[in-house]
């Protein structure tokens, strides 16, 4: 086979064979296709597509560029993606949730994209834990705790791992055939007993419309089913934080406050991972779905969600004591501040892209690759869209390193709501896809 004929195809509105699909994945993982043909290729499907059948023979192809890992575990392996937002931190609740129920979760996560934060960036910020193990190790932490929230080996997906590359420098990043394909692609090659996909729309989300979310989890969805893996999709609100948290170690420390029992610590984040929850068992043929959410519900609440969360964090090599002495274990930024409100009125908008990337201003994510990140800044209590609030009522706290970077966060707070008439509020989760 020819690399040009394949791209050639693509460029002419044709779809490529399976088999052309899975020869040119293969040149990407073993770099046998150039970065050009790999650039090419990317613009060609950016503007022609690949149709529903094209998408779902791309997706097996860059799963197959790798290893597939293969399960021998005494229960369902089910697996949960988020498309990324602000104060999203579902997946510290809903892997150690389901292991309770009784199925495995062997979660293969990603660091921080932009202004949305990354499971392995909250994970890591647990001291000693190393969220980066070998396909054996992940097999035996799945095996003796239920779940697993960790890094994807080189071998996983490795078409994958390039095509990405190339798309962020070639501006095809958008396309939604490549997108769901890179998603998916790893997914499959960790689990495919059934998935549940947390799509975000709205200003924190890089999807900002319910119409484009839709777009893309209707992709998701259709090429998951189409390649064997029982898959639905929610399309959950995030036009203000899913938490009143953000930041790798502060997120962690609410997750920690809700698996003690503290629902009231984050309701918006604990009723996304119990539907969450509630579909997939239901996916799965485990529990019909309102019996999954109970389930679900029963694990957080009863603590044995917690216990399944405390031994992971262990099995990764972190404190053996989190479930009792979490507080002191977590890192603490020295600064503390509050951000009031200047005016009287209700939160009326947050733009929650601008506070991600105020995270990021905070050193709590990268603006390049090989930044280091601080895991104890960030933004707490948050007030919820709609508050109420007098001239000089606390919005919420500012965690930094120094006085001069406090500053700058709470002027990039301020900037990022608006204080008005009392808005319309969206429900959590806007439609339900499959």
């Amino acid at each position: 086979m020819d690399a040009r004929a394949i791209i050639a195809k693509v460029r002419d509105k044709h779809t490529p064979t399976q088999d052309e699909l899975q020869w040119f994945a293969n040149g990407l993982a073993d770099r046998t296709v150039s970065d050009a043909q790999a650039g090419a290729f990317a613009m060609a499907v950016l503007l022609n597509g690949l149709g529903d059948e094209g998408r779902v023979n791309l997706t097996l192809a860059m799963r197959d560029s790798g290893d597939v890992l293969e399960w021998d575990l005494p229960g369902p392996v089910l697996d949960k993606h988020s498309t990324g937002g602000v104060g999203d931190c579902v997946s510290l609740l809903f892997a150690p949730a389901l292991a309770a129920c009784g199925v495995f979760v062997p979660m293969i996560s990603g660091r921080g994209l932009g202004h949305t934060g990354g499971t392995l960036d909250k994970m890591e910020s647990i001291p000693g834990v190393c969220a980066q193990i070998s396909e054996d190790q992940l097999h035996e932490v799945t095996a003796k705790v239920g779940c697993a929230i960790v890094g994807a080996t080189a071998q996983l997906a490795p078409a994958d791992r390039r095509l990405y590359a190339i798309r962020d420098v070639t501006s095809t990043v958008e396309s939604i055939d490549l997108i769901t394909a890179s998603i998916l692609s790893k997914k499959l090659a960790s689990t495919r007993g059934g998935l549940i996909l947390d799509v975000k729309a709205g200003s924190g989300a890089f999807m900002k419309s319910t119409d484009d979310a839709r777009r893309l989890a209707t992709a998701l969805v259709t090429t998951a089913n189409g390649a064997g893996s029982p898959t639905a999709a929610l399309i959950s609100d995030m036009d203000e934080p899913l938490a009143p948290v953000m930041g790798n170690a502060l997120e962690v420390a609410v997750c920690m406050e809700v698996l003690a029992g503290n629902r009231a610590a984050a309701p918006r984040l604990y009723d996304l991972t119990v539907a969450l929850g509630g579909k997939l068992l239901a996916l799965a043929g485990v529990e019909a779905e309102d019996e999954g959410e109970a389930a679900v519900a029963k694990a957080i609440d009863s603590g044995q969600a917690m216990e399944r969360f405390s031994r992971l964090v262990a099995e990764l090599g972190g404190p053996p004591d989190m479930e009792a002495d979490w507080h002191t274990h977590l890192p603490k930024a020295p600064v503390i501040r509050d951000v009031v409100a200047p005016e009287g009125g209700h939160l009326a908008a947050v733009n929650g892209e601008a506070l991600g990337l105020t995270i990021v201003g905070l050193g709590g994510g990268r603006r390049i690759e090989t930044d280091k990140i601080d895991p104890s800044v960030g933004i707490t209590e948050f007030a919820p869209l709609g508050t109420k609030f007098a001239r000089g009522d606390r919005i919420c706290q500012v965690h930094a390193r120094s006085d001069a970077a406090a500053q700058e966060a709470e002027a990039a707070i301020l900037a990022a709501i608006r204080i008005g008439d009392k808005p319309t509020t969206r429900p959590l989760v806007r439609e339900v896809i499959g």
